[in-house]
């Protein structure tokens, strides 16, 4: 299956080297809508994940176009264009996951029962699937190198034994439920 990503998850996984995990994952690739393109590699060049992003146009990430321009602008009225474009993306293409980060965008495609994971379920699944090894050194990556707002209650929870609610109703991490990963 294939996701459709935000910027945030893009940004953070590369930013502490772990943006791999997005292809071991989701194998058939990355469905992004021009807006985070344009966000994450064009106004972000020279920042943590532009090239990184840019290098994998065509081999596991592309871009698609939103046709839905009126959803889009719905959802701009409570978030940035690149969350907007992800969500109403996730409408028009068939993809497993939205890959979201963002509490207002998760909030916003929780209500419309869309299948949420972020950057924290990703490293979960990871760290069960033996792909990384140790979970509190990437936790505190992102932290660090990546400065991802993470509240010291999810840091705890996250870094001890994952809650069954923190890989959603099935193994494939997807959220479905009230967790925030």
């Amino acid at each position: 299956m294939r996701a459709i990503s935000n910027s945030s998850v893009l940004i953070a996984l590369s930013s502490i080297g772990q943006l791999p995990i997005l292809t071991q994952r989701f194998p058939d690739g990355i469905l992004i809508p021009q807006a985070v393109w344009y966000e994450v590699v064009e106004t972000g060049a020279g920042r943590s994940g532009a090239a990184e992003v840019a290098a994998g146009l065509n081999v596991w990430l592309s871009i698609q176009e939103v046709e839905n321009k009126t959803l889009i602008s719905v959802l701009q009225q409570d978030l940035d264009q690149g969350e907007a474009e992800a969500i109403a993306l996730l409408l028009e293409q068939s993809s497993e996951a939205l890959l979201l980060d963002e509490k207002k965008a998760r909030q916003i495609a929780r209500r419309m029962t869309l299948p949420i994971l972020g950057t924290l379920g990703l490293l979960i699944w990871a760290k069960r699937q033996g792909v990384i090894v140790n979970l509190q050194e990437q936790l505190d990556a992102l932290r660090t190198v990546a400065k991802f707002r993470l509240s010291q209650q999810v840091y705890d929870q996250k870094r001890g034994k994952p809650l069954a609610s923190d890989m959603g109703k099935d193994s494939a991490a997807v959220e479905r439920s009230g967790a925030a990963n």
